[in-house]
């Protein structure tokens, strides 16, 4: 297994010489071949997301996120399902403040980490869409989301902290309210499992620099993502810290850019007006800035390659139905790269991806990219790797070129 490492210990490698964490996802919500279509789809049920989780833990994929929401299971019970189901892959789930307690969440926080033997990732959600968390029982508008998810995560570290030292935790703040809080079992990751969290908002990125360790930002343009780093590396400096950044975008790969492009065109090719004019009402009532962003990428084009092309290869297709991540990458293996490269020239060292259908796009993104960047596949035996016998006899001698085995893999 390659053991991906935090740029951080590096001291100023070449692109080429960084080594990315890529992460893969968990559609809890369901899958398909087309968007907005039963045509295609596929249920998400345990067996299938375990299907997911393995090809992604062989294949090399530093982790998988597994999304959050009333349209999804719930995330830290679908992660604690597929724990025995691999062995290196890290669990990128959520945490709600207002939907979740703080001291709670911190005990769900070590026990998963304990029993995955420090696996777990921590995603910081805060929402976005006020009529979801009105059902959930959450009324804060996106100012006191913040301020509640500030106190939140205090609390949530104030907790995971002392239970290395078997102490307690007394903390008021507006929102959050404890006394004598105290966690037995301390995680295994100290002093916590990585803390991820995205946000496009001027509160959003003054939260990512005081409280957490990697600032992801949904596929945007080059130059926006840029903007959007170099504002929290400045707020993030005024806290006398530093972050890791990473981007979550989809991704449409194949050998021929042509191929690519028919990908694309054929995933939205079920959809209809009402369906489009459906999606974009829904995503217009939200209150995230970076939903808002989303739809700025895409709103009034067609669905014509020239109006969808945001960037070069950058596509804002999938937005037209779905939510959050709006964007995907298409083209063939070089291109993909070279943008991904873009990326990471501006200091994103994360990538979290994800492909219609996500099993076999796991395989195929796997395949045609991660021996560009080092990434190689788990639990290879030892000996020859050849893609034969083909039948019970093997018709030649003949065994394809190493370069040819490797790609192969």
């Amino acid at each position: 297994m390659l053991r991906q490492q935090s740029l951080r210990a590096q001291a100023c490698p070449s692109i080429m010489e960084r080594i990315m964490e890529i992460l893969w996802y968990i559609p809890t919500h369901g899958d398909s071949r087309y968007l907005g279509a039963e045509e295609g789809a596929r249920t998400a049920n345990f067996e299938y997301n375990q299907q997911i989780a393995i090809a992604a833990d062989n294949l090399g994929y530093y982790g998988v996120l597994i999304p959050s929401g009333r349209s999804c299971e719930d995330p830290w019970i679908v992660a604690s399902s597929l724990i025995s189901s691999t062995r290196n892959l890290r669990f990128l789930v959520a945490l709600r403040p207002g939907l979740m307690q703080a001291a709670l969440a911190a005990r769900m926080t070590a026990t998963l980490d304990r029993l995955s033997q420090g696996r777990l990732l921590i995603n910081l959600v805060a929402g976005g869409d006020p009529e979801e968390l009105a059902g959930d029982g959450l009324f804060l508008d996106h100012a006191q989301r913040y301020a509640l998810s500030a106190e939140f995560v205090d609390a949530w570290n104030e907790i995971l902290r002392a239970s290395h030292e078997e102490g307690s935790v007394n903390f008021q703040g507006e929102f959050v309210s404890i006394k004598g809080g105290k966690l037995l079992f301390p995680p295994v990751q100290q002093p916590r499992p990585p803390l991820y969290f995205g946000g496009s908002s001027a509160p959003a990125h003054d939260l990512a620099a005081r409280s957490v360790d990697a600032y992801l930002t949904w596929g945007e343009p080059p130059a926006a993502v840029a903007e959007k780093i170099a504002d929290v590396k400045a707020r993030a400096a005024n806290y006398g810290r530093t972050l890791r950044f990473g981007v979550r975008l989809h991704v449409i790969v194949r050998e021929t850019e042509e191929e690519a492009w028919q990908a694309a065109e054929q995933l939205i090719s079920r959809l209809d007006d009402e369906a489009v004019q459906s999606a974009l009402s829904t995503f217009e009532r939200m209150d995230s800035v970076g939903q808002q962003r989303m739809l700025q990428l895409r709103k009034g084009a067609g669905r014509a390659r020239e109006d969808l092309e945001v960037s070069p290869n950058l596509w804002a297709g999938v937005g037209l139905k779905r939510g959050g991540a709006g964007t995907a990458l298409v083209g063939n293996p070089d291109q993909v790269e070279a943008r991904l490269r873009e990326y990471q020239a501006l200091g994103v060292d994360s990538f979290v991806l994800s492909g219609y259908p996500h099993l076999e796009e796991a395989y195929r993104f796997a395949e045609l990219l991660f021996p560009r960047f080092g990434i190689s596949p788990r639990g290879v035996l030892p000996g020859r790797k050849i893609t034969g016998p083909f039948g019970s006899i093997a018709a030649t001698a003949k065994t394809p070129p190493a370069a040819a085995q490797s790609a192969a893999v």
